[in-house]
């Protein structure tokens, strides 16, 4: 029944909240903190990671082939150096991002020890914490979980650096543990389908403890954990503007403490605009076709997609979802080393005609884009276009999309909270211009 209280309620909040758009611009104030050319206002510095979309050539920023390097290094040669290696890449590059140099072998092997030992919670938590009020929305039961786990810490608000190290590690280690549990705590309570919890292995890498903790037989591909492996690498950072990161760096600088931060970042995370783009990706390919009889003709996918564009077809948005980024516009580089993976693991689970789909759409979409869009920038696309694809063909359910999403990314948030911490004693405040008129105070009586 609708809540006409509310709903009127509701109208008030739109009638004396709503700011008219001209100001904006007559203040200056860029909306998203991006200028109109999509360029991000400068609020920080880092060391960490750079995001390179453009380079300057005669005073002129000019579009560029996309590059993201992690402490200086190519996230392409750290990728594929990673399958070649007999060691997985995920542990070695997040060794990198959070210490600043590639490990020795006595380095790494010490650190993936000290990962192996973290994956352990707390006696009964699987069963108190995470299986009481399961949730399809996986991501809330992380956060739950996350900032339950201060509870355990008896240095919870301890922000030392070395405090806040010893915890990060922790977190990182258990995250894979607190997603598929909170999965399978969903899949047989909400579900009614078999309860299994297998606990990781310390002596396995992230991506293959994902794999055998999701699958009841716990067997998986070598080809299969190299490709969530790779997966995991592309996704574990991308500079300090992303909301979730900023969200990081906001909440730390509060001097607040290691699990609050890491729950505001996952809050940040779980929305749609930011974490869950895969996920609409293949929602659009599924409706792509069902309303397609041939995915093979070029001419019936071109006018289903242009029919998206036109807000006629999927969910009347207008937007081809993995099609273009906030910062890329040539390419992005983790889609570019993400689709050699893909296809290899197409042929293997025998989709190659769903890969050369994607692959139409990927050379066909940009060019529909920018007929129907007026565009300051080229559009290509993300490396969401191809994540979810992975994920499916993983046989990973669509719930946890986005909290692999964070099993990664958690480590770029840590080391930006490290940063963070080391270098700035204050807390963010940026302005916000107020709009707002001195008004005289009537008595309740007489008003109306």
């Amino acid at each position: 029944m609708e809540d006409l209280y509310i709903k009127e309620l509701a109208k008030k909040c739109r009638e004396t909240s709503t700011i008219d758009s001209e100001l904006f611009s007559k203040y200056d104030v860029q909306k998203g903190l991006r200028d109109k050319h999509g360029v991000g206002v400068l609020a920080g510095l880092t060391n960490i990671s750079s995001v390179i979309a453009s380079k300057e050539v005669d005073g002129k920023r000019i579009p560029c082939a996309g590059q993201l390097l992690f402490r200086g290094y190519s996230i392409k040669d750290l990728v594929k150096n990673s399958n070649k290696a007999e060691h997985f890449g995920f542990e070695e590059a997040m060794y990198l991002i959070l210490f600043g140099e590639l490990p020795t072998k006595e380095e790494y092997d010490t650190f993936k020890k000290r990962l192996g030992e973290n994956m352990v919670l707390p006696t009964s938590f699987t069963r108190d914490v995470i299986m009481k009020a399961p949730t399809k929305d996986i991501m809330s039961s992380i956060t739950k979980s996350v900032l339950t786990l201060a509870a355990y810490d008896d240095k919870a608000a301890d922000i030392s650096i070395e405090n806040v190290l010893r915890q990060c590690i922790q977190l990182i280690a258990v995250f894979p543990m607190l997603a598929v549990y909170g999965y399978q705590a969903y899949n047989h309570y909400e579900c009614n389908n078999s309860l299994f919890i297998h606990r990781p292995d310390p002596n396995l890498s992230t991506a293959e403890n994902i794999l055998r903790m999701l699958r009841a037989d716990m067997q998986y591909t070598d080809l299969e954990a190299r490709v969530l492996d790779a997966a995991l690498i592309l996704h574990m950072e991308h500079g300090g503007g992303n909301n979730s990161t900023f969200t990081t760096h906001v909440v730390s600088s509060a001097g607040s403490d290691t699990y609050s931060v890491i729950a505001a970042a996952l809050s940040s995370l779980k929305g749609p605009k930011h974490g869950g783009a895969n996920l609409k990706v293949v929602e659009m390919m599924n409706d792509l076709k069902a309303n397609v009889d041939d995915i093979t003709d070029a001419d019936k996918v071109k006018a289903y997609l242009e029919k998206i564009l036109e807000g006629k077809a999927f969910d009347g948005k207008g937007l081809i979802y993995g099609m273009g980024h906030a910062i890329y516009s040539v390419s992005d580089p983790r889609a570019q080393v993400f689709k050699k993976f893909v296809r290899g693991l197409a042929e293997e689970k025998n989709m190659d005609k769903d890969f050369k789909l994607f692959s139409m759409i990927e050379e066909m979409a940009p060019k529909l884009i920018a007929n129907k869009r007026r565009m300051y920038k080229g559009v290509s696309a993300n490396v969401d276009f191809y994540s979810g694809f992975v994920y499916s063909m993983l046989g990973i359910p669509l719930e946890l999309y986005t909290p692999i999403f964070a099993i990664a990314r958690i480590v770029g948030w840590s080391a930006h909270r490290l940063e963070e911490l080391i270098n700035v004693d204050k807390i963010i405040r940026p302005a916000y211009m107020s709009l707002v008129k001195e008004r005289e105070y009537i008595d309740i009586e007489k008003r109306k």
